[in-house]
């Protein structure tokens, strides 16, 4: 494993553990109450996506719409938990099903028709998220939210996704 990799995910970690402790224990009910889209959500989104890609030899392409949906809510419930967001992150509702229709689309026989109600959803959903996202940095930024926390998860993403090259 690359040491950037490892390194960038414990600073992503502890940047995530910052922001969302508040002078807050970990216990068990804390990680329950954190972390329940990642136990119960997204496993069952990721099970219907392994059903599609090695059970069902790519013929019950109707398990990606309900997999796409689960795994998005999943996402947003997550990231909702963790940040406390669930004012600027009810947008990914609405994205939902957008995503699981592009999977069935994608996947399936591409009627081109189903593309009219993925862009309609995709379209309403950035726009709420750019409105909500926009206001909310403006209000956090007056207040003074920790910065460090958020240094640590820009650092290991830097340290993620910018590896040095070696060249042979």
């Amino acid at each position: 494993m690359n040491r950037n990799w490892l390194m960038g995910g414990i600073l992503i970690v502890l940047g995530i553990l910052l922001v969302t402790s508040g002078g807050e224990s970990w216990d068990t009910g804390t990680i329950f109450k954190y972390f329940w889209p990642t136990m119960f959500i997204i496993p069952i989104g990721v099970f219907l996506h392994w059903l599609y890609f090695s059970v069902t030899d790519r013929r019950g392409v109707g398990l990606l719409i309900p997999g796409g949906i689960l795994m998005t809510v999943g996402i947003v419930c997550q990231i909702s938990m963790l940040f406390d967001s669930w004012g600027i992150m009810w947008p990914g509702f609405i994205l939902a099903p957008a995503v699981g229709l592009f999977e069935f689309y994608w996947m399936g026989n591409r009627n081109k028709y189903l593309l009219i109600p993925i862009n309609i959803l995709l379209a309403l959903s950035m726009i709420f998220f750019v409105v909500f996202t926009i206001g909310s940095i403006l209000s956090k930024l007056s207040t003074g939210q920790p910065i460090l926390a958020m240094l640590l998860i820009l650092g290991g993403a830097a340290l993620l996704f910018f590896r040095k090259r070696s060249y042979v």
